[in-house]
C-alpha cells in the first residue's frame, strides 16, 4: 500500500490494534500492593498470616505511559512501516517512464539499482502519477502505464539477464510512447556500459529528452571487467580481459574450471597504464587445457566475467606426412611448412621422424585426431587399412593433391579422381587461373569470408557422379570442385584438389587457408555436421545449460532458442550464453564475441542530471521499532523491580567491597599453564643417552639411491622396482655413478630429502594423498628434488576426447601444489644432452609428451641462457611408462615388450633415464657457456 506521507505501511490493517490502547491503559493502572518486609521470628510470621483487607495501589502515570509506548511500537512494527525519503517536487506532473539496464553490466550492484528504481516508483505513487517500466535487456514490447503498485510488481519480476542490452531495439516503441505522452518524465537507471557500439541512435534520442528537461539518469561507476575470445594456443590457454575505463581494477586472476567445477589452474592479469584490454595466459599441459570448460575472473559475479569453452577450443593432435623427398623438400617452401604454420595456433603438430620407414603408422600410433597427407600417392595395404580404421573410428583424414596422387589410385578419397594428365584442358592444366566461387549453405566453410585474390592454376578433377554436388565443399567459378568431403563411419574424409604449397595455387598464402583448416580440424571428436546421402548439413543445437546474470548455470528459459553449429556471435535474449547440444558434441555461446570490446558510455554528454545509484532509498524501519520497544521493555522491568523494593541499594553498597576483593583474589591466582611455565626446564640428556639415528636413514644416506613411490598396487610397485633396478645397471656400467639399491618410499612417512629422484607412477582410483603429504612433496621439490610423474596412459589418450583416469588423478593431485609453469621439452633443453644427445624421451610408449619447467626466454643471439646455479626442473610429467621400458628380471632380461616400431626404442628409453639422472645430479652445467672457450681450445689442439 502506498501513502502520500513519507512513511508507508505494508500491512496497514494491523494499525487497527491501536484502538485497544485505552483498554490496555485501564488494565495496567491496577498493581498489587507492595510486598511487606517481615523479620524472622516464627510467631510474627504466623500472626501476619491472618488475612487482612488490602487496597491495591495505583500504577504511576509515567510507568503506564512507558508500557503504552511499548505496545504502540509493537503494533507499528507489525504493520510493516517503510520510510520513504522526501524527494524534491518534480517539475513535471506527467507519467513516469523508468528505463532499467538489466544486462550483465548491472550485476555488480543489481540490488542497489532495484532499490533506487523502487524509490522512484514510490515517489511517483505519492504524487499520484502512473508508471511504465522497461527492461532494456528484455524483448521489445508495447509500453503500458500502470498504477505504482503494478509497476513495482513489474520491476521486481525484472530479472538480471546474462547478455548486453540491445537499447536501440526499444527505440521505436519509446518514440511511440513519447509522442503519446509528451509530458512524461524519463528516468534511466544505466549501467554505463556499451558493447559493440550500437547505442548511438538511442543516446541521440535521449539527448533530445534531456534538452527538454524530461530526463534524469542514475548511473554508478563503470568498473565492470569481462572475458572474451578464449583461445587454446600452442603453449597456453589465453583469454582477453576487458575493462571499460581505467577506473576498474588494474589486476586480478582468471581461474580455469572443468565440467564438474573443479579448479584446474589460475593465471594473473595486469592492465598497463591506460590499457583497456590485456591477456591472461594459463600455461598447462595440453591434456589439462583440453579439460577446461569454463574461465572466470576470480571475485567477479557476472556473466560477462565468464568465458565458456567447447570442443572447438580443444587442441587436436594433427599429424602431417608429406610425399616430398628429403633432397628436394626446402624447409620454408615444403607443403608441411605451410600446413604447420596455418595449424600451429590451434593444434598440436606431429611429424614423423626423419628416415622413418612407416611415417603414417608412426603418427597413427600417437593417437591423432587429424591426419593430413600432402601429395601421398599409393598406400600399401596395411597402411591403407590403418588409415581407414582411423577414419571409421572418428578421425579426420585431409588429403592434398599433387603429382603423386594424380598418378595413383586408392579408395581413401571422398570422390573418384580423374587419373593421368592432359595436354589441353586435362586434369592438371588450365588455360588461365580461376577464382573461387561463393560457399554454399551446405558447405562447412559457409560464413567464411571469400578471398578475392585466391587463384588456382592447376587441380585434380573429380569424375562426374550423381552426388558430386553434395560432396563439394568449395568450387571454382566454373563449378569444378576444389574441396570435397564426406562422412565415413564416425569420421570425416576430405580432400583439397590443389597442393598444400604454392605450386598449384596461392591459397596457402591467404587467411582463408587458415580458416578452412581450422574448420576441418574442428570436425574431429564432434558431430559438427550431419551426413545424409553424402551431403553435409549444418545442424542446430538446443540449449542444455545457460548462465544467469551473475554467471551461474541454470536451466534454459522459455525464450531460449537453438543455434546453428557455426554460430559465432555474442549472446542475445534468444540465444543466452551457455552450453548447447549434447555432452559429446557441445557448443559454447559466450556473453561477448571474440572481437567485442567494452566502452564507457558518455552519459555526461546527454546534458541530463546525473544522480548516484546509492542515494537514499525507501527503507524498512521495523527493526528499529522492535529494538526501541525492547529497550523500553527493559526499562519497564527495572522500574518494576525498583518500585517493588527488589533492588536494595544499601545492601548492594555493603556487599560491593567484598565482591570486589574476591574478584581481585581470583584474578591473581596463577593458572595451570602459568604454574607449569614457572617450573625449571628439565636438563638436556647427555649425548650418549640421546635417541640414535634410525638405521634406515643411515643406510639411505650412505650411497646415492634412486627412489620410487609405493602406490599400494603390487603390480605397479613391482614394475617400478624392476625398472629402477634395470636403470641402476645401466648407470653403473656407463657412467661414473655407482648407485645404491633403489628404495620404495611411502611419501607420507619416509624422509624424501635423501633421494635426488622420486619416480611416481600415477594409479587411477587410489586415494589422493592428504594435504600434509602434498606439502611435504612440495617442500621436497623446492629443496632441489626431482619428481617424475608417469601417468603411463600414452596409448589411451586422445586430444579432444577428454582426459584419462590417470590424467584426472594427476590433475587432482597437482591442483593444490605450488608447481612452476610447464612446457613440452624443447629440442635445445639441457635434458636432451646431459649425457646422451636425444631428440625425444620415450619409454614403453613413444607417443606421449614429456613436460618440464618453462625455460627462460631466448636471448638476442637466439640462445637460451642457463639458469642460475645448478637448479633443475623440480617436476617432469610423462605418459610413456618409463619404468616398464627399464625393467629387467633376475637374469637381466627385459620384462615388457615395447609398443613402438623402432627396434632401438628400449635403448633410447634407457638413455633417457640416464639423462634424467645426470640432469638431477649435475644440474645444467652443459648449458653453462663458461666452458665453451676451453672446449673450443681443446678441439683446436
Amino acid at each position: 500500500m502506498l501513502s502520500s506521507l513519507p512513511i508507508a505501511f505494508s500491512a496497514p490493517l494491523a494499525l487497527i490494534a491501536l484502538a485497544v490502547l485505552p483498554v490496555l491503559w485501564l488494565i495496567l493502572r491496577v498493581t498489587p500492593p507492595r510486598p511487606k518486609r517481615i523479620d524472622f521470628p516464627p510467631l510474627k510470621i504466623v500472626r501476619d498470616l491472618i488475612p487482612q483487607r488490602e487496597t491495591p495501589a495505583h500504577t504511576p502515570w509515567w510507568l503506564l505511559a512507558l508500557r503504552m509506548a511499548v505496545a504502540a511500537l509493537a503494533i507499528l512494527a507489525v504493520a510493516g512501516p517503510v520510510w520513504n525519503p522526501v524527494r524534491d517536487a518534480a517539475a513535471l506532473r506527467g507519467p513516469l517512464l523508468l528505463l532499467v539496464d538489466n544486462g550483465f553490466g548491472a550485476a555488480t550492484d543489481w540490488l542497489e539499482r532495484q532499490a533506487i528504481a523502487e524509490s522512484r516508483i514510490m515517489a511517483a505513487g505519492r504524487e499520484g502519477r502512473p508508471v511504465a517500466v522497461v527492461g532494456l535487456a528484455e524483448a521489445p514490447n508495447e509500453i503500458a502505464l500502470s498504477e505504482p503498485q503494478g509497476a513495482l510488481e513489474r520491476l521486481r519480476a525484472l530479472a538480471l539477464q546474462p547478455h548486453a542490452p540491445d537499447r536501440s531495439a526499444h527505440l521505436q516503441r519509446l518514440e511511440a510512447f513519447w509522442r503519446a505522452q509528451p509530458q512524461a518524465e524519463t528516468v534511466w537507471v544505466a549501467d554505463g556500459l556499451g558493447v559493440g557500439g550500437g547505442d548511438a541512435d538511442f543516446l541521440a534520442r535521449l539527448k533530445q529528452e534531456a534538452g527538454a528537461s524530461r530526463l534524469s539518469i542514475h548511473a554508478g561507476q563503470a568498473d565492470q571487467r569481462a572475458l572474451a575470445g578464449p583461445e587454446n594456443l600452442a603453449g597456453a590457454l589465453t583469454v582477453k580481459v576487458l575493462r571499460p575505463t581505467t577506473n576498474a581494477a588494474a589486476s586480478g586472476q582468471v581461474r580455469a574450471l572443468d565440467l564438474k567445477g573443479l579448479p584446474l589452474g589460475d593465471a594473473p592479469f595486469v592492465f598497463g597504464g591506460n590499457e583497456l584490454e590485456t591477456t591472461a595466459r594459463l600455461t598447462l599441459p595440453i591434456e589439462v587445457r583440453n579439460a577446461v570448460s569454463r574461465l572466470e575472473i576470480t571475485g567477479e559475479r557476472s556473466a560477462g566475467a565468464v568465458a565458456l569453452l567447447d570442443d572447438r577450443a580443444k587442441r587436436r593432435r594433427v599429424g602431417i606426412v608429406s610425399g616430398a623427398t628429403a633432397d628436394t623438400a626446402q624447409p620454408l617452401l615444403s607443403p608441411t611448412y605451410y600446413v604447420s604454420r596455418a595449424l600451429s595456433p590451434f593444434a598440436e603438430i606431429r611429424e614423423p621422424r626423419a628416415g622413418s620407414t612407416d611415417p603414417v603408422g608412426e603418427l597413427l600410433a600417437q593417437n591423432l585426431s587429424v591426419l593430413i597427407l600432402a601429395d601421398i600417392g599409393a598406400l600399401d595395404g596395411d597402411t591403407a587399412a590403418k588409415v581407414s580404421t582411423f577414419v571409421e573410428r572418428g578421425g579426420v583424414l585431409l588429403r592434398f593433391a599433387g603429382a603423386r596422387l594424380a598418378a595413383s589410385s586408392d579408395e581413401l578419397t571422398p570422390v573418384r579422381l580423374r587419373r593421368g594428365g592432359r595436354t589441353l584442358g586435362g586434369g592438371l592444366s588450365w588455360e588461365a587461373p580461376r577464382k573461387l566461387a561463393p560457399f554454399t549453405r551446405e558447405s562447412p566453410f559457409f560464413g567464411s569470408s571469400l578471398a578475392e585474390d585466391v587463384r588456382v592454376t592447376r587441380q585434380i578433377l573429380a569424375e562426374p557422379e550423381p552426388d558430386l554436388a553434395r560432396k563439394t565443399w568449395a568450387a571454382l567459378e566454373d563449378g569444378t570442385p576444389v574441396v570435397t568431403g564426406e562422412r565415413r563411419g564416425d569420421g570425416v574424409l576430405a580432400m583439397v584438389h590443389v597442393t598444400a604449397d604454392t605450386t598449384w595455387s596461392n591459397l596457402p598464402l591467404s587467411g582463408l587457408f587458415v580458416e578452412m583448416l581450422r574448420k576441418v580440424v574442428a570436425m574431429s571428436g564432434t558431430s559438427s555436421a550431419e551426413s545424409q546421402g553424402g551431403e553435409i548439413k549444418v545442424e542446430t543445437l538446443s540449449p542444455t545449460r545457460v548462465l544467469d546474470g551473475q554467471g551461474a548455470f541454470r536451466s534454459p528459459p522459455a525464450t531460449a532458442q537453438p543455434v546453428a553449429r557455426n554460430f559465432t556471435g555474442r549472446a542475445t535474449l534468444a540465444h543466452p550464453p551457455g552450453i548447447y547440444g549434447p555432452t559429446d558434441g557441445a557448443m559454447a555461446v559466450n556473453t561477448l564475441a571474440p572481437a567485442d570490446t567494452l566502452a564507457a558510455l558518455d552519459l555526461a554528454a546527454l546534458g541530463a542530471p546525473m544522480l548516484p545509484i546509492d542515494q537514499p532509498v525507501a527503507r524498512d524501519i521495523r527493526p528499529q521499532l522492535l529494538v526501541l520497544a525492547l529497550l523500553l521493555l527493559v526499562v519497564d522491568t527495572l522500574a518494576t523491580l525498583w518500585l517493588g523494593g527488589r533492588m536494595n541499594l544499601a545492601r548492594f553498597r555493603r556487599a560491593a567491597p567484598a565482591a570486589l576483593l574476591l574478584a581481585v583474589a581470583l584474578a591473581t591466582l596463577p593458572g595451570p599453564d602459568t604454574a607449569q611455565a614457572q617450573q625449571p626446564a628439565p636438563p638436556a640428556p647427555p649425548a650418549d643417552q640421546r635417541p640414535p639415528v634410525p638405521r634406515d636413514l643411515v643406510t639411505a644416506a650412505s650411497a646415492t639411491r634412486l627412489a620410487y613411490v609405493l602406490t599400494g598396487d603390487r603390480t605397479v610397485d613391482d614394475m617400478s622396482k624392476a625398472g629402477m633396478a634395470g636403470l641402476n645397471i645401466v648407470l653403473g656400467a656407463r657412467t661414473a655413478l655407482e648407485p645404491g639399491e633403489a628404495a620404495g618410499v611411502d611419501v607420507s612417512r619416509d624422509e624424501l630429502a635423501l633421494y635426488p629422484i622420486l619416480y611416481w607412477p600415477v594409479v587411477a582410483g587410489r586415494p589422493i594423498p592428504p594435504a600434509e603429504t602434498l606439502r611435504k612433496v612440495e617442500a621436497y621439490m623446492k629443496g632441489g628434488g626431482l619428481v617424475i610423474f608417469d601417468t603411463r596412459d600414452a596409448m589411451s589418450t586422445r586430444p579432444g576426447g577428454g582426459t584419462t583416469p590417470e590424467g584426472d588423478q594427476l590433475r587432482r593431485m597437482l591442483q593444490t601444489l605450488d608447481i612452476p609453469e610447464l612446457e613440452p621439452i624443447p629440442r635445445d633443453h639441457v635434458l636432451t644432452k646431459t649425457f646422451y644427445i636425444l631428440d625425444g624421451f620415450v619409454g614403453r610408449y613413444d607417443s606421449g609428451t614429456t613436460w618440464v619447467e618453462v625455460l627462460p626466454p631466448a636471448s638476442e643471439d637466439g640462445r637460451r641462457p642457463a639458469r642460475a646455479g645448478d637448479n633443475v626442473s623440480p617436476i617432469v610429467i610423462t605418459s610413456n611408462d618409463l619404468a616398464a621400458a627399464w625393467a629387467v628380471g633376475r637374469r637381466g632380461e627385459a620384462l615388457v615388450p615395447m609398443s613402438g616400431s623402432d627396434p632401438r626404442q628400449r635403448e633410447m628409453a634407457l638413455r633417457a633415464g640416464v639423462n634424467l639422472v645426470m640432469y638431477a645430479l649435475t644440474g645444467n652445467y652443459k648449458a653453462d657457456q663458461v666452458h665453451v672457450p676451453a672446449l673450443l681450445e681443446r678441439l683446436g689442439q
